[in-house]
């Protein structure tokens, strides 16, 4: 199966290095031919433009197609360009130089600078206008305050563009995740109306029937309940899998656990944590709770609460069971078996966190898990 490539959002900015390049290379054919008779090698700078308008004719085939814009591309751009602006002391003649006539090149070198915006980002557009800048002090063999001009408008110009060209693809990343979220919604609405028609309410006329006939029916009244949560929390819930950013909805992962004996709290607004963390702290919990079903009983109800602090993320996990007793789990650290204690609280430990246990008898048990809120993927 081929997988279709999402286009460059920023190929209209390429456009726009083709069209400055063409100009640039307008410029400096027309500095050329005024300056045609002073230099003290005319041919050499009658070479250099051809060369220059040969790789304009290449380069812009190529940055024009993104399967031929490698990052070696650009990277072949600057070097070629700064190669021919160093050239400029065997065509000036010191007569130019003195009257501080353009270089060969003249603002055509200015392009690479662009192009490692749109490519790398500002800090590429940054460094190669700076490059550029030291090339065209070493060209003229000076560095005054003209050259240094340069150079600040060349790493300028090139953080301009890697800036446009940043937002430019994180806005395009955002749109596109919008939409994939809106049609993932649409599709859950429309499963949901479908299942609601169908399969929640034979499920619901189940656990109606069973309660009322009681015995074994009741049996399976309860698990015909247990699976109406699940598929309605199923169909209502975002998607668990990580969005661009490396992140997942914590909000959503602990929705999924809701049960006939597990009640979940969550914000109304989303709690987007790194993958990572959101697969950890959903073990935990779920850790949690089977303990809830092995040592609480068949009847004990347990709560989930999840809250956003801003600094840090606080899932509680609460149960009316019967609690620990005093002095088990200091007997059983004291044999070496903490078990699900110490797992839980490893795998927050891990994650820079705190889990916290308050139980005793005949007061149920609540872990109080607590971890930084880091938004940004590990």
């Amino acid at each position: 199966m081929t997988t279709r490539r999402t286009p460059d959002p920023i190929t209209p900015m390429w456009r726009g290095v083709l069209a400055f390049r063409v100009l640039t290379w307008a410029f400096a054919c027309g500095t050329v031919i005024v300056q045609s008779g002073h230099y003290q090698r005319e041919w050499l700078a009658w070479t250099i433009l051809g060369v220059m308008a040969v790789w304009s004719v290449v380069s812009s085939f190529l940055y024009l197609r993104e399967r031929t814009r490698p990052p070696a591309l650009v990277i072949f751009d600057l070097v070629l360009t700064t190669a021919l602006l160093l050239t400029s002391p065997w065509v000036l003649s010191d007569a130019q130089f003195a009257l501080n006539v353009p270089l060969i090149t003249t603002v055509w070198a200015a392009v690479p600078a662009v192009a490692a915006g749109a490519r790398f980002g500002a800090s590429g557009g940054v460094l190669a206008g700076l490059v550029l800048g030291v090339a065209t002090g070493l060209a003229r063999e000076k560095f005054d305050l003209d050259v240094a001009r340069d150079g600040v408008l060349l790493a300028a110009a090139g953080l301009l563009v890697g800036m446009a060209a940043t937002m430019g693809r994180r806005s395009a990343a955002r749109l596109e995740q919008a939409l994939r979220k809106e049609a993932a919604t649409a599709e859950r609405e429309r499963l949901a109306r479908s299942i609601h028609d169908s399969v929640l309410q034979v499920l619901a006329r189940v656990r109606k029937r069973g309660n009322e006939v009681g015995g074994e029916a009741a049996e399976l009244a309860k698990l015909a309940g247990e699976q109406e949560i699940a598929l309605r929390s199923l169909v209502t819930t975002e998607p668990l899998t990580p969005n661009e950013s490396g992140t997942a909805s914590l909000r959503a992962a602990l929705q999924l656990l809701a049960t006939s004996s597990v009640q979940v709290s969550t914000p109304a607004d989303d709690v987007e944590l790194p993958a990572h963390v959101t697969d950890e702290l959903v073990a935990v919990t779920r850790e949690a709770l089977s303990n809830v079903e092995k040592h609480a009983g068949p009847e004990a109800q347990a709560w989930v609460l999840l809250e956003d602090l801003g600094g840090e993320v606080v899932v509680s996990i609460r149960d009316d069971g019967p609690g620990i007793p005093d002095g088990v789990l200091e007997r059983a650290a004291a044999d070496g078996h903490l078990g699900v204690v110490e797992s839980i609280r490893g795998r927050v430990r891990d994650l820079g966190g705190s889990a916290t246990l308050d139980t005793g008898p005949g007061r149920g048990t609540e872990w109080e898990v607590r971890v930084p809120s880091t938004r940004g993927a590990k």
